[in-house]
């Protein structure tokens, strides 16, 4: 295990190589530049060309672009991503801000999924070919159809008109006001894991229906165990080893979806600092956020590996 896990970690390196390149470059072919929107967001009329070169050589611009990527990425291996253009602090102390509010919003969506999810999936399985079975497959279809932002925005319309809610412009911490913030996060929660859900509750329904017709099952029965013993000591074990480890990376989409609900629902997380970093031209900023977006969900994926071989006896890696 400690073999693969250190091979899993020496691979890393290329993808991180290639997300930091593909990032950076990317960023450096958007039409704007930062100097020159930082310049005019603080003078009404035309800017000084030689103010702009002045400010571009004091961020470091001005040098050919291998120098500023080699310059870069030695500042990460030192977990220094430099410091934002507009603002002046270092990225990482403002990742790390608004870094809780993502992993909150992203938990809560993931815990929303599988409270839906996983009884519905075994619901579906259990009254196969019944009313409640298609009930639920057009459900799931219909969660896996629906965009995320279209959704939101019918949340958000049909909130204010029936009860009068509308996002709250001001975020509340959760040690400040614990019900208030479970307010604020609970309907972008709902919204990212319903999508969500409908893959989970699929994948819950095919793995019980999987695992109900193996011999072991028919065996349970056969010697006189009732159906509830039958379905959730022997069966639900079993068919839920999928289903956590699609839970497991789930989650790493999951903080990359939260991005647009971030925005929608006016909540300051990582997702809503990207979004205005790539419209203001904040190269380090979405250099770092986007590295390291790629980072958690590598690991995530590594960790759902180590998790699997740990519920199935049967998997091992050499």
């Amino acid at each position: 295990m400690l073999g693969y896990v250190l091979r899993r970690l020496i691979g890393l390196i290329p993808v991180l190589i290639g997300v930091s390149l593909v990032v950076f470059f990317l960023m450096r072919m958007l039409p704007g530049d930062v100097a020159e929107m930082m310049l005019r967001s603080e003078a009404s009329g035309s800017v000084d060309p030689a103010a702009v070169a002045a400010l571009r050589e004091q961020l470091g611009l001005n040098q050919p672009l291998h120098v500023q990527y080699l310059d870069w990425v030695t500042g990460l291996l030192t977990l220094d991503a430099g410091n934002s253009a507009w603002s002046g602090r270092p990225v990482f102390a403002e990742i790390a801000e608004r870094l809780p509010m993502t992993i909150s919003l992203a938990m809560m969506a993931l815990t929303i999924s599988a409270v839906i999810a996983i009884p519905v999936g075994i619901l579906a399985a259990v009254k196969q070919d019944s009313w409640i079975d298609y009930l639920v497959r057009s459900v799931t279809v219909s969660g896996l159809a629906i965009p995320n932002f279209w959704l939101a925005t019918l949340v958000i319309l049909g909130l204010m008109v029936f009860a009068g809610w509308a996002p709250p412009l001001g975020y509340v911490q959760f040690w400040q006001d614990p019900l208030a913030n479970m307010q604020q996060l609970f309907w972008p929660a709902f919204v990212i894991g319903f999508g969500n859900a409908a893959v989970v509750a699929r994948m819950t329904r095919s793995t019980m229906l999987e695992v109900l017709t193996e011999d072991y099952i028919r065996t349970a029965q056969a010697k006189g165990l009732g159906a509830r013993t039958t379905l959730f000591v022997h069966a639900l074990r079993n068919a839920l080893l999928p289903v956590l480890t699609l839970l497991a990376l789930e989650l790493g989409s999951l903080l990359n979806g939260t991005v647009i609900m971030e925005v929608i629902f006016t909540l300051p997380g990582i997702g809503r600092y990207l979004i205005d970093a790539i419209f203001h031209r904040d190269y380090a900023v979405v250099q770092a956020i986007v590295v390291l977006m790629a980072v958690v969900f590598v690991l995530l994926n590594l960790l759902t590996d180590i998790l699997y071989g740990a519920l199935d006896p049967r998997v091992r890696y050499d």
